[in-house]
């Protein structure tokens, strides 16, 4: 008996996506909020795209957009409704060939914690952390803790806040 209720629980979990109608497709204009002027009390600057922006923005079900605070870059990525095409960060910089080695999470600024690892490549280590906001103040320090709580009942739209900065020495 435990096992068919586990069995069916799990199908049920792997369906969910279907039975809420997942939608990948952009949210409406009037679901989308504006920027920030400021992250973590420090003024937002907008930076142009880079060219690794494009193959994040494309089939991306929202907005993207790039910042600096004069000492981080931010990306913000903005989605409506809960969606599998809202990567982890890691995968990303793992894709564009960084080799990825955890760290231990942040407190955003009285926003909660933030996941974050190191990214290293030629030399270089960068330190990135991300978090998901929701529009009631509700924080994520992951994708994965915050796209079952979008997909069972939540509501947008969401912000996904990801820091990037060079790792301090002995990191």
């Amino acid at each position: 008996m435990t096992r068919l209720l586990f069995a069916l629980l799990a199908l049920l979990a792997a369906a969910a996506p279907w039975l809420r109608g997942e939608r990948d497709s952009a949210p409406s204009p009037g679901a989308a909020t504006p920027w920030p002027a400021r992250f973590e009390g420090r003024a937002l600057m907008p930076m142009a795209p880079a060219p690794e922006d494009a193959l994040l923005a494309r089939r991306f079900p929202g907005r993207v957009a790039r910042f600096s605070d004069g000492r981080r870059q931010i990306v913000l990525r903005q989605v409506a409704a809960a969606t599998r095409r809202l990567h982890p960060a890691r995968d990303c910089f793992r894709a564009v060939g960084y080799d990825i080695a955890p760290a231990p999470m942040r407190l955003a600024s009285g926003r909660g914690p933030a996941s974050c690892f190191l990214a290293r490549r030629s030399g270089r280590t960068l330190r990135v952390c991300e978090r998901i906001e929701g529009p009631d103040g509700r924080s994520w320090p992951d994708i994965s803790s915050w796209y079952w709580a979008a997909l069972l009942g939540g509501r947008g739209p969401w912000t996904a806040a990801l820091t990037v900065e060079p790792a301090g020495a002995g990191e």
